[in-house]
């Protein structure tokens, strides 16, 4: 196969700078690697033909493969040896004025010809090439850590990058076993911007005393479908570094509320509370390993004969078959019964599914006594937990009848304070209008914003297929009904998710 780029330079041999330059090696590649550090690159090369080696020890590839990437990697004692590159990759400090004085520096070495890319997760593509005198060749490519195993890779265009230079990248992504997503230059690209709401909006759960950390984790892990919940996730990244990068968005949006940062994460930072590198974040660490908490179980309530369902929620249909497989006999709603979509009676309780609405605020709305609110699950037909949350005025017994019911379908229950929009409910109802606005301001289409959520942070579906399959027209009103409840510009909906809604569009077809 013939490569796109067949000689490739490196700046940088920290951890990505390292991890970019085997990756081109192994898919054929001849690399230089370049660090202003005194032998850095050299102990960068040795460190990834120990990592190989190993790797071929336990079978995952050959001794020959191993042996054939270390040689295609080599040293370069200065800048001068990048003069035959067609592609020279920087992973040096985010620094704006540094990238633009190295590759001022390397314009001047390469051929006209060479593209020049850079690994920034945040600084503008457009601004990297202000003032070069091929700013047509600068294109973002954005890997992600570990960048040997992370399938993602964002390549990124700024105002002036040509088609040509981007799709060249494109084509070098695929042939080093990448998995591209085309985006245009705008702060936080896709994955870091789209995944901000997941962090501010388990803060929001958080300081509005919905629950303790560990049981906001593990609603997100086992009714919101993450792989790992938002503060456990916070502790792994760093504190501090996803702060920065919370900052760096929210700043380069002019302080829009909607990337607003959250003053628990700035105390914890100012105190060193930073995470699993301190030893204690959200959680405390003992050699590297968190101390378990765990979440207060609910009582089993008295098991139920019946329900009464309005067949009107695509979303909480999927739950109602459980009832039925479980024996439970599910009736229509009678008459004279306010029961709405979305909505279920089993003994003394009304179980409602959240719109974004809190169980008292809704109770005092529809006029309905004894309200439990359901939080939204990814997944009602497998969930393997709920969580729930009581009116002011909803009873203790109405409570009991709440949790029997998903008990006795083998479900585990979690009961939260009652605030707007619960735990999954916001937050689904965030990513996926975060990420209908970078559709929508042409940041990448749905499909590449999708792509980049799942392979980029392992989310488990894109947000706008989720949205898709569960609902745009539920998520809108999560939205309206959390800006109304909170006044939070926040919480403003996407013209583009509102255009869905009316035109019963979809984000995927």
């Amino acid at each position: 196969m013939s490569l796109t780029f067949k000689n490739v330079g490196v700046i940088g041999a920290g951890t990505m700078g390292a991890g970019i330059a085997q990756v081109a090696a192994q898919a054929g590649c001849s690399v230089k690697l370049f660090d202003a550090r005194e032998g850095a690159a050299a102990s960068a090369i040795e460190r990834t033909g120990t990592t190989l080696n190993a790797l071929a020890a336990k079978g995952k590839l050959t001794s020959e493969a191993a042996t054939a990437t270390i040689s295609r990697i080599s040293v370069a004692p200065d800048l001068a040896e990048f003069h035959d590159c067609d592609f020279v990759i920087e992973a040096i400090i985010e620094d704006l004025a540094a990238k633009q004085a190295l590759f001022k520096s390397l314009e001047s070495i390469c051929a006209d010809s060479t593209i020049l890319g850079s690994n920034t997760s945040s600084i503008s593509i457009t601004a990297i090439a202000n003032g070069l005198a091929r700013p047509q060749n600068v294109v973002g490519m954005h890997f992600f850590n570990p960048a040997p195993l992370m399938p993602l890779i964002e390549v990124v265009s700024g105002f002036l990058t040509s088609p040509e230079a981007a799709a060249k990248v494109e084509a070098a992504s695929f042939e080093w076993k990448k998995t591209p997503v085309r985006c245009k230059s705008s702060p936080g690209f896709i994955a870091n911007r789209v995944a901000r709401p997941y962090y501010a909006e388990a803060f929001r759960a958080l300081e509005s005393g919905a629950a303790d950390v560990a049981t906001i984790d593990l609603i997100l892990r086992e009714v919101g479908g993450f792989r790992l919940g938002a503060f456990e996730l916070l502790d792994l990244i760093g504190l501090d570094v996803n702060l920065m990068v919370t900052k760096s968005v929210w700043n380069a949006y002019y302080q829009d509320s909607r990337y607003r940062p959250s003053l628990t994460q700035e105390e914890m930072v100012a105190g060193g509370l930073l995470g699993r590198k301190s030893g204690r974040g959200f959680y405390r660490y003992v050699d590297g390993k968190p101390i378990a908490f765990d979440s207060p179980a609910s009582s089993l309530g008295p098991v139920p004969t019946s329900i009464q369902y309005l067949l009107e929620s695509d979303a909480l249909d999927p739950l109602v078959d459980r009832i039925k497989a479980a024996g439970i006999k599910v009736q229509a709603r009678k008459e004279d019964d306010p029961l709405g979509a979305g909505m279920l009676r089993v003994g003394n309780a009304t179980v409602c599914l959240n719109d974004g609405r809190s169980a008292t605020q809704l109770a005092y709305e529809e006029d309905i006594t004894n309200v439990v609110m359901l939080d939204l699950a990814r997944d009602f037909a497998r969930t393997p937990r709920v969580a729930l949350a009581r009116g002011e005025e909803t009873t203790t017994a109405a409570l009991a009848d709440a949790v029997g019911l998903f008990r006795a379908l083998g479900i585990e229950v979690s009961v939260i304070d009652d605030i707007p929009g619960m735990v999954v409910a916001r937050t689904l109802a965030m990513l996926a209008n975060e990420g209908a606005d970078a559709v929508l301001q042409g940041v990448a289409d749905a499909a590449g914003v999708d792509t980049a959520m799942k392979l980029g942070l392992s989310h488990p579906e894109g947000p706008l297929e989720t949205a898709d399959r569960i609902g745009i027209t539920l998520m809108n009103a999560i939205l309206v009904n959390l800006q109304g409840h909170t006044g939070d510009d926040r919480y403003r909906q996407s013209l583009l998710l509102q255009r869905k809604v009316w035109s019963d569009g979809s984000f995927t077809s």
